[in-house]
Order: C-alpha cells, then structure tokens, then sequence
C-alpha cells in the first residue's frame, strides 16, 4: 500500500486548501478513499453524527503535479484512510506561498499522512516545514459501510438562491429556533420557515428554477406527474443547515436540494472539479 503526490501549481494548491477547510468545516473525522483518479472525503450516515452524511468527490488530475498510488491489492487498487481534516486543513495553512507540496502515506511508528511543505527561501538551500498527520487505515471488509449514498426518489429538485443570502437567513433564524423548514414546489419557488410559540418566520425565494431532470417524464423520481405549484417539506436541523453554508469555502458554479418530503434533504454543490453531496435528515 503506497501513496504519494505532490502539488506544485499555487492556484491548485489553494484551491485544495479551501476544499479540504470545506470538509474540516462539516466533518470531525472523516473517511479519505484514494483511487488512481479521485479523491473522496466521505462522512457516513452513523447516529453518531446525526444522520447526516456527506460525499465529496475531487479529480486529482486537476490539483496534483504527481500522483502515485498502490492500493491494498491488484483487484482493489484502492486506499481507505481516516483522518481528522483539521488537521490537513492546518497543514495545509501552512503552505499559502509555498514552492511546493508534498504528501505521502508513511508508517514509522503508526500510519501517517505526512505533509512535506517546501517554503521561498532566499538561499540556495530548501526550507521543508513536516506535518505529520496520524490515520488510521480502513481494512477492506468494512469498504462497503462508505459507497455513494443513494439518492432517494426526491419529491423536488430545485436550484438554491446565492448561498451567501441564504446564509445569512438561517444564521438569523438560528437565534430563534433549532429547527427549521425547507420547502419547495417544480416552479422555482422556495421557502425557508422557523415557527415557534411565539414567533413564526418565512423568507420566501422565488424563479429560482428547476433542474431539468426534476419533473422530466422517465425520470425516477416521485416528482412525475406532481403539481408544479404544490411544496414538498422537511423540517430539519437548523445547526446542520447552517453549518454547510458556512463551510462554504469554495463557491459553487451550481447548487441544488432535491426534498424527500418528511425524510431527507438532499444538497449538491458543484464546482468545476469539485462536487460535494451532503445529506441532512428530517426530524421526526
């Protein structure tokens, strides 16, 4: 089991930075899987965190300069490692100006990921400034507790206003509730509503358009046939919500919620080369 890359490109390198902030964001640990091309930072569905469980997925020919692996076999060339992304993300604050960087799977005395930062320096020699961060490796029978969610048959699928905006709401919200409703009908309409005993509040947010996919015939999706005007609804944790919009470090070229009514929202958020899924349960 091998790993070892190296970015060198400063663009690339920040904007890993932002993505792995993104995730230490909304994950205390996480699960890192490295193919030969993707990386995956994944979160799964535990009780433990929730419900809420979250995939993000990287193509690491459009942030590495190099880039080798060798997974735990030949039919499963694959490596599942957990981490604490905080600790990558301080890292990686460390190499804002860097020449280059390096990281590489090593296992002195217990597994680490050891990032090798390469400062400017005015001599002729390098300065090498060594992180090493402590995982632990997955073994391959318990890989299947983190495959892709499945994205359940949503009720709608919608385009969600300019993050910072929404953001800003919820963060009001939060002072007065720890819940809060999502809802959503097929022509672009969506509301954000916190109720409690003495207080109820509803930003409405309207033409925000629908994926195409979302009431197309064939679809497989409970969306066919339903009434453009009619909202589907979840209430869920408001924390939750607020924490994917704040973690938001990368700004998204599209972001969509598909709602399974009473169940589960559904968040994609879609960046060139990065997209993040992120599941937020319904409260009962």
């Amino acid at each position: 089991m091998r790993f070892r890359a190296k970015i060198v490109d400063l663009a690339c390198l920040n904007h890993f930075s932002r993505v792995i902030n993104t995730i230490a964001r909304l994950a205390k640990t996480c699960t890192l899987r490295l193919t030969v091309s993707k990386l995956y930072f994944i979160l799964s569905d535990k009780v433990a965190n929730g419900g809420v469980s979250m995939w993000c997925e990287l193509c690491q020919g459009n942030f590495f300069d190099e880039f080798q692996m060798e997974g735990v076999a030949a039919d499963h060339n694959e490596i599942y490692l957990e981490l604490v992304p905080e600790n990558l993300s301080r890292a990686l604050k460390t190499a804002q100006s860097a020449k280059a960087v390096k990281i590489k799977l090593t296992n002195k005395h217990w597994p680490c990921l050891r990032v090798a930062v390469e400062l400017p320096s005015l001599s002729s020699s390098s300065r090498f400034v060594t992180h090493d961060i402590p995982v632990g490796v997955i073994p391959r029978r318990l890989w299947n507790d983190f495959r892709e969610p499945s994205v359940p048959d949503f009720d709608v699928s919608i385009y969600l206003p300019v993050l910072k905006t929404m953001k800003s709401v919820v963060e009001r919200m939060k002072n007065l509730s720890n819940s809060i409703v999502i809802e959503a009908n097929l022509s672009g309409e969506m509301n954000l509503k916190i109720e409690t005993d003495l207080v109820s509040v509803t930003t409405h947010f309207k033409d925000l358009g629908n994926p195409p996919w979302a009431s197309e015939d064939g679809c497989q999706s409970s969306a066919q046939g339903r009434d453009l005007e009619s909202m589907a609804e979840a209430r869920i944790d408001i924390k939750k919500l607020q924490q994917l919009l704040a973690g938001q470090q990368v700004n998204p070229t599209k972001a969509l919620c598909s709602i399974v009514s009473k169940r589960i929202v559904h968040f994609i958020l879609l960046h060139e080369d990065v997209s993040l899924q992120y599941f937020i349960p319904a409260l009962a």
